[in-house]
Formats: structure tokens, sequence, C-alpha cells
């Protein structure tokens, strides 16, 4: 007897031998099997694959796209417009989650495909968990080649997927049904592994989509994957607490780990038990309440004064969870302490020994635990104490500074837009941001009150991640009020989700500050020398170059047209109106309003340290010499630590 879809029989020729069996099409046993993987951690268990996103065509539609019309309400479908969209979602979910539970995203062959690197990058970069299922060429070349199909003369088994291996943690091309047995477990263990996750690749040729095959029912089986909490090795953890009790300006550089594994009250726990303050990475932001006594900031090129002049003098730099990116170095000047060094914290080996480090390689959450304890009776010496805590203070003037409106008839500046949210939110507003000079803003200055507030994506930086990430996040929290920020030229590579969030009827919440052009590659190419070239959204001039008047672009009536609800805010007044307004919203909206520059005295504080970007060495133009100038001047500062 031949089994139908969803029932047992006996084994085919291509079957075990012995056993029930179940007969489905490759891309059917795939999503069935994917209804049964859960995550548990700490005794929670969660859905591992919780729903998928798709768009559909000829590498897909038969396969995946038919096998999730069989399966129904138990593997949820969501539609999106683009696939580097819906990785970004499906990112942003993952990350709202915990990393225990993700999406998968199916698409066809070519273009289909291809559109996933730039979302599978990020995802892996930043390690978070999302499951990609690209439909690819046919595995029997009945007809070579197919549409879509990338022709490689010099190896006949490659495809465009082949672009996926760099930017996924596992891939494999599932050339035969039964290979999907073992590829589908490996794809499970690495998305579920704290230390390994990130894009996982299931490349499907739309042919073996479509094949049936007699599968064992153990392949059915509910599978619960743990999720560990690695403990600190006796001699690691000994030589950790000889450092920090022998440290006189210890400081804690707390980054996205802190988060990833729960730790933010461990964190807490280590910081009042001993008085060290705590730093935070744009990931690691969030760890420690803003008003937490041992919290200083943010750290690095947008980091606070009070943080990097802490960073400057410390002899001991605890790193928990971090990778230690160039903008928390300041591109390897930040750390000037001659005799300065390094104990990290940090689920993979790799990232725990460098600088120099002494590795402590454990769970965030478990290492900071057994390190409050085995420090019982060690603190750090009320004058450091006393230190940073008036300098927070002076900083936190500044915020206050460069939040204050008061002239409510006036055109808010980009760091007003910030203060005005500040007002409003509570502990369950998110805020979601990547790219764009809102970042730095953002890292300096907001005052994150609960730890899964600030999302603000930098590992890659993505613009166009803001939106599509805000409706992820919103489908792992329903219940809490999701803010997408994002400037015009981030709106601009990235819109079409507001299409899925009004479908969906998802309550994001999109600030769109139009300022007519990249500002922050803008301040950044004038501090190099390029003069804003090519920076800002205006007509041409006479000279050729894009000086002329500001482009007659209207986002709010697009993101209108795309069936979103729009507020316009002209002024102050009008901008805390529509925030609340927004806020309280249902549905979702998008709050719109044209920022003012800056004048003297205005603004956010400038950067409290360095970042590398090389400036031309030779140059005729005055900017790009006297810039090179200040270029040579910073980069004798940099440092290896060994």
């Amino acid at each position: 007897m031949t089994a139908t879809p969803g029932t047992t029989g006996t084994p085919g020729p291509a079957g075990q031998a012995g056993g029930a069996v179940r007969r489905l099409t490759t891309a059917q046993a795939l999503v069935a099997f994917l209804v049964r993987q859960y995550t548990e951690r700490d005794g929670e268990r969660h859905r591992l694959i919780a729903a998928t996103w798709g768009i559909f065509g000829h590498g897909n539609v038969a396969g995946i796209g038919q096998a999730l019309l069989e399966t129904g309400a138990a593997m949820p479908y969501l539609q999106g417009r683009n696939e580097q969209a819906m990785v970004h979602a499906a990112t942003g979910y993952a990350r709202q989650s915990g990393r225990l539970s993700a999406h998968a995203v199916t698409t066809s062959i070519g273009p289909g495909a291809t559109n996933l690197v730039t979302g599978a990058a990020l995802a892996t970069v930043n390690h978070l968990p999302v499951l990609l299922l690209p439909g690819d060429t046919f595995a029997t070349r009945p007809a070579d080649p197919v549409l879509q199909q990338l022709e490689v003369p010099y190896a006949g088994d490659v495809s465009v997927n082949d672009c996926l291996r760099p930017v996924s943690r596992y891939f494999d091309r599932i050339t035969r049904p039964e290979a999907l047995i073992p590829a589908a477990l490996h794809a499970m263990r690495v998305l579920a592994d704290p230390a390994e996750t990130g894009a996982v690749t299931l490349a499907l040729p739309q042919d073996v989509q479509a094949e049936a095959y007699d599968w064992p029912a153990e392949f059915f089986a509910e599978r619960v994957w743990h999720v560990r909490r690695p403990a600190p090795d006796p001699y690691e953890l000994d030589r950790a607490v000889q450092a920090v009790r022998a440290a006189r300006r210890p400081l804690v550089v707390a980054g996205g780990g802190v988060h990833h594994s729960a730790a933010e009250d461990a964190l807490a726990a280590f910081a009042a038990a001993t008085g060290i303050p705590v730093a935070s990475t744009q990931a690691g932001k969030g760890s420690l309440r803003h008003d937490h006594p041992a919290d200083v900031g943010g750290i690095g090129h947008t980091g606070t004064a009070t943080a990097d002049d802490l960073a400057r003098t410390a002899d001991l730099v605890i790193g928990t969870g971090t990778r230690y990116t160039d903008f928390t170095t300041a591109s390897a000047t930040l750390f000037e302490n001659p005799d300065v060094r390094f104990l990290n914290i940090n689920l993979t080996g790799f990232d725990a020994h460098k600088l120099g480090a002494l590795p402590l390689v454990a769970d965030a959450r478990t290492a900071l635990e057994a390190l409050t304890g085995a420090l019982a009776g060690h603190r750090a010496d009320p004058a450091y104490e006393a230190g940073y805590t008036d300098a927070k203070a002076r900083w936190e003037r500044r915020v206050d500074a460069a939040y204050a409106t008061p002239d409510p008839h006036a055109r808010p500046t980009q760091t007003q837009v910030l203060g005005l949210l500040d007002e409003l939110v509570t502990d369950e507003d998110i805020l979601v941001n990547a790219a764009g000079s809102l970042p730095g803003d953002l890292h300096r200055l907001w005052r994150t009150r609960s730890p899964h507030q600030y999302h603000v994506e930098y590992g890659y930086s993505c613009m166009g991640y803001e939106i599509p990430a805000a409706i992820g996040v919103s489908t792992a929290a329903p219940d809490r009020p999701v803010w997408a920020l994002v400037g015009d030229g981030t709106y601009l590579m990235n819109p079409t989700e507001i299409v899925t969030a009004v479908q969906e009827n998802v309550p994001v919440k999109l600030v769109v500050l139009q300022n007519h052009g990249y500002a922050s590659i803008g301040g950044l190419s004038e501090a190099t020398g390029g003069e804003r070239f090519g920076t800002d959204y205006r007509h041409r001039a006479a000279d050729t170059r894009f000086t002329g008047p500001p482009l007659p672009v209207d986002l709010a009536a697009n993101a209108a047209s795309l069936g979103m609800r729009v507020l316009r805010a002209g002024t102050v007044g009008e901008l805390r109106a529509a925030l609340a307004e927004a806020r309280a919203a249902d549905q979702p909206v998008c709050v719109y309003v044209e920022t003012e520059t800056p004048g003297a005295g205005q603004g956010p504080p400038e950067a409290q340290a360095w970042w590398d970007v090389p400036v031309a060495e030779t140059a005729t133009r005055p900017a790009a010499v006297e810039a090179r100038k200040e270029y040579e001047r910073h980069r004798t500062g940099r440092r290896r630590h060994l």
C-alpha cells in the first residue's frame, strides 16, 4: 500500500526496510518536519520554526508553496514583497524571540534566491537564526538551462544559490529526497546552537521538491533542541577572579551576548555587588536600564563621554558577549592605558580570545553568576565609583540639552524627535533602527528602559532593515508598541513591506525623518575631505553637481499610496501630538516629519572617539589635504593588544 500525505504505510522501493513510513514530496516532508521542531532553555519550550515567509515563483510554487497549502495552520504563512525584506523580518522576529524561535524564508530560483544574500549576511553577522529555503535549478537537468539559471561553464553543479555559502552558517543542496534527512537535522542543530547560529540555507532543486519518497515516520517525531548554558572552566574562572581583584579601574563592555543569554539580571547583580561600571555596544545597549547606577552608556565612536573616558584609563576591560567591532574599540585607539588587559566572557573561543584576553568561554548568564559568587565581598574603589557617577550626571545634562524643545512652533531637529519620543515611551516600547545618523544619536543619547527596547542593528548596519524588522519584532511581541525610525535614504531602500504591515494589520509605528539625503555619510564625507559629494538628494546645478534645490519627493504620499495611515508633522508641537496618536493606534501608522539642521550649540554631542576611515593620501582639493593631516594625527593612536 502506498501512503497518502500525512498517513502511514509500508515501505515503498525507495524507503527504509521495516517500520512505518509516510509517502510525501520532499517539500511536504520538510514542512512536516519543521512543524515538529522545538527549542528548550531554562525549562521553557518554543517552536523553532514558527512561520514561513514566502514569495512564489517557478522554483518553489509547486514544491514548498504546495506543501504549505497542504499543511495549513500548522505552519503559518506570511506573504512578503521583497526577498531581502522577508529575511529582515525573520531576523527581527528571531532577535525579539531571544533566538529561541525563528522563521523560514522561501523563494524561487534566480533573483529571488540572490535577493536573500544581504539579509543572510545580516543574520549571520548578528548571530541570529533564520532558515532560508531558496528554490534551485533542476537536479536531474531535463532542460538546461532553465529560466533564470546562471550557467557556469567550468562547473555544472554550481548555481546562484552558491552565493549564499559565505553568508550561511550551514549550507546544503538537497539533490535527492533522502539527502534531506541528515541536512534538515544539521540545519536545526545549527539554528539552535547559541555559539553557531545564523543564517542556514537548504537549497531545494525544484524537481526534488516535488518528488515523492517513502519517509521513515521517525523523521517526523517531535524533537526538542536544548539550548545549552555552558559553565565556565574552573581554571579560567579562577584566573578571571584574580584579574578582577587586581584591577583598580575595571570596566565591563556589555555586548549583544548579554541579551541573547537573557543575562541582564545577572549583569545588574554583578554591577551592584562590585560597583564596576558597565558600558554597552550597540547590540548590548539596554543590558542595564539607563538609570542603573553602574550604567555609563554607549562605548566607542558613538559612545558617551563617560564611557569613553573610562575606557581610556581602564586597566581591565571585561568584555561580555561582544566581538569588539571597530566602532566599539574606536578603531583600536580607545583603550589607551599601557597596562590595560582584557577578560572576555563569550560562548565562542574565537571571540573570547580577542585582544590577547584572558578567555572565559561560557554562557554569559552562567559566567556572570559564577563570577559574582566568586568575587563575594570585593568592590571597586569608592572614589572610582563616585567619579563615574558624577561624570554620568554631567552627560545626562548634555542629553537634556540635546532633547530640549523650547519653541513648539519650530521645525524639530533629529535629536529633538528622539527627545519627544523619550517623553512618550514606557518600558514596553521597542525602537528599531539600523543605519544612517540615527544609530549614533541613539547610542549616545537614548535612555533605554527595558532589555529589549533598543533594537538597533549595527553589526551589518543595513539600510532598509527597519520597516520589515519592525514587522518581525511586532509579530514576536504583539502587545508592545514597536517603532521603526528611518531616514529618507533608508526609506527609499526598502519601503515595500508597508504593504505587508497593512495586509496583516501589524500596528508598527513608522517615523520617517526627511532630511533630503544621506545625512550620516554626508557628515563622514565632509570629515574625510569628500565635501559631501553625492550625498544630498538634490537637482543637478550648473556646476553639474547635486547642489540644486531639494528633489520634490513626497515620502508621506508614497507611504499613503501603499495603504498606510500617515500623520504629517511640521512643528515640534504637531510632532508631539502625532507621536502620541501613533502610539495609541491599533493599525500601522506613519509619522512624517521634515527635520531641521541643528544650529550652533544644538544637536547631539560630537563623537567622543575616533573611527578609522582612510583619507586620500594625495589630493589637490584643500579639504582632502586637511582631512589627511587630521587622519595622520589620529592613526598614531592605534595599537595592537597582545
